[in-house]
């Protein structure tokens, strides 16, 4: 009886481990993208309290929940690169493996993303979902007709808004598209009264734009609030762009739509 009895606790606990190892923590919306994108949604145990989900939220981007998380007895927990270098050393838990995933500075980045996930999970065929990746939002990119013209990109947050500049993936994204992006700081600019550039009205004044791209979403509770002036302003949907995931192939459908075909040039 007592060798049955260690039999069963023995498979009790194989089988809450094998739970584990293959339970998810994605602390970012645009990882919960990437591992949707893979087909990998029945796999996600928790998410973070940016996140549409319906799933246990287990803290910021930068600021995660460890007893959150750790509750949830997940196998792996993937980061954004925004929590700083030593993030998986704060927040994860005994026997999970934390990755740390990157996106915002390139669309190469988010073929990495696609890669390491793959390779972690042991999901084969990493590479090459990675290079189809790359194939793809080249190829639609090309597509669009953005015909030279300027263009500043700006999303928001708390009613203060980013703009997008060089070294980031949206301004690849929209050169690939045929735009020329105006806004030449290095990173992603945040336009507040404390920074040097304090306003949107003084940052179209100086970067002069034709077009204006307002990434929106609807209901958000922080939109960008920008004046009318000498600039068209297009207002794109928001989750489209601002997740450096493959959803951003949707976001190059909405520009395509709005702008045509270099083919019907």
């Amino acid at each position: 009886m007592k060798k049955i009895v260690t039999i069963l606790l023995l498979l009790l606990f194989a089988g809450a481990a094998g739970r584990a190892e293959g339970r998810v923590v994605s602390q970012s919306p645009y990882i919960t993208d990437t591992l949707r994108s893979l087909g990998l949604e029945n796999r996600i145990a928790g998410v973070s309290r940016y996140d549409d989900l319906d799933l246990p939220k287990t803290g910021g981007v930068i600021d995660p929940d460890p007893a959150a998380i750790a509750a949830l007895h997940p196998g792996y927990l993937f980061v954004s690169d925004w929590g700083g270098p030593d993030l998986c050393k704060r927040v994860t838990p005994p026997g999970a493996k934390c990755v740390m995933l990157h996106g915002f500075k390139s669309m190469a980045e988010i073929g990495g993303n696609i890669r390491a996930i793959c390779n972690a999970l042991g999901i084969e065929g990493g590479d090459e979902k990675a290079a189809a990746f790359d194939r793809q939002w080249r190829e639609a990119a090309a597509e669009v007709n953005g015909g030279g013209r300027r263009a500043l990109i700006l999303s928001s947050c708390e009613g203060s808004p980013f703009s997008f500049g060089v070294n980031t993936y949206l301004q690849e994204l929209f050169t690939a598209a045929g735009f020329k992006v105006v806004e030449d700081y290095p990173g992603i600019r945040h336009v507040a009264p404390t920074e040097l550039i304090g306003t949107v009205w003084e940052l179209v004044e100086e970067k002069r734009p034709e077009i204006v791209f307002v990434l929106q979403k609807d209901g958000y509770e922080c939109p960008v609030r920008i004046p009318e002036g000498n600039y068209r302003i297009v207002r794109l949907n928001g989750p489209h762009f601002v997740s450096p995931s493959p959803k951003i192939l949707d976001g190059l459908a909405d520009l395509k739509w709005q702008f045509g075909s270099r083919k019907q040039k």
